[in-house]
């Protein structure tokens, strides 16, 4: 099985959409979308995830089901160095976080205080929860650390979401903490990651990923990549988000 995990277009979070810019991703992106063959269609119910989404689906004559669980991971916290409002768990200072070897461990980086506080934990699970239960609908069911293969096939599974929710499901799959992943990586407006099935044992599936935030598709056309989700290169950009 195939997984083609994609990020939403470039964002107006003012309105839940997506700037011209995004619309121009998207349609890009449904370029390339057209050319792939994918069995069925997963959005998040945000609006920046479904207008993007709409663009391949429109190309493709097909339809998506929405999945609650795959809007933007939520679990507010109080982040260290904000004291007046909770912040979303996935974005820390780098000297707040790195200290704490926690952090980077699978079975305890939930435990650290302000996450441990915000019930982050419980929503990981649910999440991964919902995901699992949708892997095992095609096939393939989680048994500890690895995956049943009930029914193994080379079907293909689009999922079109966001970032943080992106970073849930592939330390899940992956056996690693989130927090590595949600700062050490970044998947820049429709970038494509795509993650296979390995049954290198019969009835045994593991998940890799061979190819992250992929973003051919704009290179490909020209169109410079979207700078959302990043932070500035530099300290003195003045141009850059801080």
């Amino acid at each position: 099985m195939r997984l083609l995990i994609v990020r939403h277009g470039d964002p107006d979070y003012t309105i839940d959409s997506l700037t011209e810019k995004g619309w121009r991703e998207a349609e890009l992106l449904a370029d390339r979308m057209s050319k792939e063959t994918i069995d069925y269609f997963y959005v998040s119910p945000l609006g920046r995830a479904r207008d993007t989404a709409s663009c391949t689906l429109k190309k493709n004559g097909r339809t998506a089901e929405v999945c609650p669980w795959l809007r933007e991971f939520e679990a507010p916290i109080w982040r260290p160095d904000v004291k007046d409002h909770r912040k979303i768990p996935w974005d820390w200072m780098p000297a707040d976080w790195t200290g704490d070897d926690r952090a980077y461990r699978r079975d305890q980086w939930f435990e650290m205080e302000p996450l441990a506080e915000g019930n982050v934990k419980q929503e990981y699970d649910r999440v991964t929860g919902e995901f699992d239960r949708l892997l095992e609908r095609h096939g393939y069911r989680r048994q500890g650390g690895y995956y049943q293969a009930v029914c193994p096939n080379r079907d293909t599974l689009a999922l079109f979401c966001h970032f943080g929710v992106e970073c849930v499901l592939l330390s899940h799959l992956m056996g690693a903490s989130p927090m590595v992943l949600w700062h050490g990586l970044c998947a820049l407006p429709t970038g494509v990651t795509t993650v296979v099935t390995e049954e290198r044992q019969q009835g045994i599936a593991s998940f890799r990923i061979i190819g992250f935030g992929d973003l051919s598709h704009l290179y490909a056309a020209g169109e410079a990549p979207s700078f959302a989700a990043r932070f500035c290169e530099c300290y003195d950009s003045p141009e850059e988000r801080h």
